[in-house]
């Protein structure tokens, strides 16, 4: 069981889109399994949730520590953000409170 987990969420018209970008993206590196809706990226460091909201993507991601954490953080990040550089968003990650 993971136990360190962050998320960051994106206000954007279009999550739909950038589910299908990040997981075909991945898919010739990891597993991946992915619908309109949401999308499950396993990377060997820990696992990566993105999930279609009304008003944007919800972006999640969890480890068994917290290095790679800080790691997948950095992956799901830059490759999120170049595929959404057209619409110049960021992520900005959160840590649930213990």
């Amino acid at each position: 069981m993971h136990q360190f987990n962050s998320s960051a969420f994106v206000a954007t018209h279009s999550p739909t889109r950038y589910i299908r970008r990040l997981c075909q993206h991945f898919a010739h590196k990891i597993p991946v399994n992915f619908n309109d809706q949401q999308g499950q990226l396993d990377f060997n460091c820990g696992q990566a949730w993105l999930t279609a909201e009304e008003q944007g993507l919800t972006l999640t991601v969890s480890s068994r520590d917290a290095g790679d954490l800080n790691k997948l953080q950095e992956i799901v990040a830059s490759h999120f953000e170049r595929f959404a550089w057209q619409e110049s968003l960021q992520l900005e990650w959160r840590t649930p409170a213990v």
